[in-house]
């Protein structure tokens, strides 16, 4: 799969490629990421992208004839008809469903604006999906572009180091949607902290049972709408249920 990435500030970039577990991703091409500055694109001795806002207020906004001729360019180099992306505040919120489809893809051009956004009108003609992060605000795309690279790169076969890894990541369908359990380490005493004793026990439907409740447990304190998706989608059982009106 290959993923074009639209940035004015393509160096950003270079530190996350090249480092961490997901670099085994890239660097092997299994994800390929191909960065293009929309400056390239622009006209002028200072190669403009962006220009005050028509109406009036702060900030400036990204012009869209730059943005236009660097899609161009990328559309010239890709074989296929690769959906683009924008990150913004207005898109659907980035989920593990969202991160599976994207991992199983072709890839897509992901833009990433800048300044207070880009002219409407190239949004309007070009792009397929926004996705966010959440409802707040960044100063450009980058960060969340490095977000949905890095959750694609590792749910791509020889990334991790253990192939389940992933299958017992939060929000996996695996877990029911469920919120990971908490895990632990040696020493088995730290600052007079013991790991729970079933962790020791050796006996694994126990430990697994410990984990599930563990699991049902903190999504229920931390985030008790996905307990209710978990419901709705038939995904307790009896036992969860008891588990969960004794808490």
């Amino acid at each position: 799969m290959q993923f074009d990435v639209v940035t004015l500030f393509p160096e950003l970039f270079a530190p996350f490629l090249s480092t961490g577990i997901t670099r085994r991703a890239f660097e092997s091409g299994r994800v390929k990421v191909r960065l293009s500055n929309p400056r390239d694109f622009a006209e002028g001795n200072y190669r403009r992208v962006d220009d005050r806002p028509f109406g009036g207020g702060p900030g400036m906004v990204m012009m869209a004839e730059p943005l236009s001729r660097c899609l161009s360019d990328i559309r010239s180099q890709r074989t296929d008809a690769a959906p683009v992306v924008l990150f913004s505040p207005a898109g659907q919120p980035l989920t593990h469903a969202m991160v599976t489809r994207w991992a199983a893809s072709q890839g897509a051009v992901l833009v990433c604006g800048r300044y207070e956004g880009i002219d409407q009108r190239f949004i309007d003609a070009h792009v397929t999906e926004q996705i966010s992060l959440g409802d707040f605000v960044l100063s450009g795309g980058e960060i969340a572009a490095m977000a949905l690279l890095d959750a694609v790169a590792r749910l791509q076969p020889g990334v991790l180091h253990d192939a389940d890894s992933h299958v017992q990541d939060s929000f996996n369908p695996a877990l029911d949607g469920l919120l990971d359990c908490p895990h632990y380490t040696r020493p088995e005493v730290w600052q007079d902290r013991e790991v729970p004793e079933v962790l020791l026990s050796g006996h694994h439907i126990r430990i697994e049972r410990w984990r599930r409740d563990q699991r049902l447990a903190i999504t229920a304190h931390l985030r008790p709408d996905l307990i209710e998706q978990a419901r709705g989608a038939g995904r307790l059982d009896a036992r969860d249920e008891t588990f969960l009106t004794a808490l």
